[in-house]
């Protein structure tokens, strides 16, 4: 049976299905149809999808599956994809599918008909963290230096708390991306993420501070054994305290307390571990910045089956790539 589904039913269809990623969700959909973002929901059997859809000139749009699809998906799925997809007027499907780089895997996605694409949207690898069952065993797997800064912050008399000034929360984003040189999304963003999620309790603002001072903040996501750390702003000020580790700490455990085991640091440079390592002490490009600290936290690193590719109109798809390329050397 094929359907295509309201956010009431996509929530009903992924209810038996614990692993779903955050971006397959409906409340992920909710949030992204505000901002310039179509989200239109499948399933046939036992697979679906969450397709978002960007409106672009001359009525075309450019279709994309974060994380997904979900369940077993074949050829047929794959097909009812491609008939929504056309009924959109997109000119290519980006899937980025909630899985580990595998070569079984690739030759399944290449099986069904898709291309590997170079143009990934989400990051290709990250760092997992098991939250272990108590916190002795999730300390015990950090670095030396990491559980020492979580120690010495609080020595020092940073506090964690929930907070909810999403105003101050963008504030700090922008001087944080400003600093180190990376793109922030809107003040009104912040919030729609926050009240998309935070009512349900899959979502936390914290906040670090000393003395009544925030320096750093960071919203957590969670869904059932999964948590991600998606959004992270730090002040210039007062860096000395290390508040962004006990921040990092507390939000961990914020995560196992509300079910999950495995923390998603969301991010690392598209390289092997030796890559990394030999990479980190001299490299501040990118998402290097960020490895040196999210590895002292202890998390496997995995690699992502990465962005898959249909393309239905080749020729108004090159040119998007070759404009997207333009701006982005700009």
């Amino acid at each position: 049976m094929t359907l295509e589904l309201s956010a009431a039913d996509w929530r009903a269809f992924l209810e038996p299905r614990p692993d779903v990623h955050l971006l397959q969700t409906a409340a992920w959909g909710e949030l992204k149809a505000q901002f310039g973002w179509r989200a239109i929901r499948a399933a046939q059997g036992d697979a679906g999808a969450q397709i978002l859809f960007r409106k672009l000139p001359l009525g075309l749009t450019l279709a994309y599956i974060p994380k997904g699809p979900v369940g077993s998906w074949s050829s047929d799925f794959l097909a009812l994809l491609d008939g929504i997809c056309r009924s959109q007027k997109a000119f290519a499907l980006i899937i980025e599918p909630d899985a580990e780089d595998e070569p079984t895997r690739r030759n399944v996605l290449a099986g069904l008909g898709l291309t590997e694409s170079r143009h990934g949207i989400q990051p290709r690898r990250t760092l997992l963290v098991s939250l272990g069952q108590d916190d002795e065993e999730l300390l015990a797997h950090m670095a030396q230096k990491t559980r020492y800064n979580i120690r010495l912050a609080e020595r020092k008399g940073v506090a964690v708390r929930p907070w909810d000034d999403l105003a101050g929360f963008s504030r700090m984003m922008d001087e944080t991306g400003a600093r180190d040189r990376f793109g922030v999304h809107s003040p009104s963003y912040y919030r729609a993420a926050y009240e998309a999620f935070h009512p349900a309790g899959e979502c936390e603002l914290l906040m670090a501070e000393a003395g009544g001072r925030p320096l750093a903040a960071l919203m957590v996501f969670a869904q059932d054994a999964r948590a991600w750390y998606l959004y992270g702003a730090s002040l210039s000020r007062e860096r000395n305290l290390m508040p962004t580790y006990l921040l990092q700490w507390e939000a961990m455990r914020w995560a196992r307390r509300h079910g999950c085991s495995t923390y998603d640091l969301w991010g690392v440079p598209d390289a092997d571990a030796e890559a990394l390592e030999a990479g980190f002490p001299s490299r501040q490009d990118g998402l290097w910045g960020v490895y040196r600290f999210k590895r002292g936290f202890g998390g496997r690193l995995v690699r992502s089956a990465g962005a898959w590719e249909r393309v239905y109109i080749p020729l108004v798809y090159r040119l998007y790539r070759a404009l997207s390329a333009r701006r982005l050397s700009d």
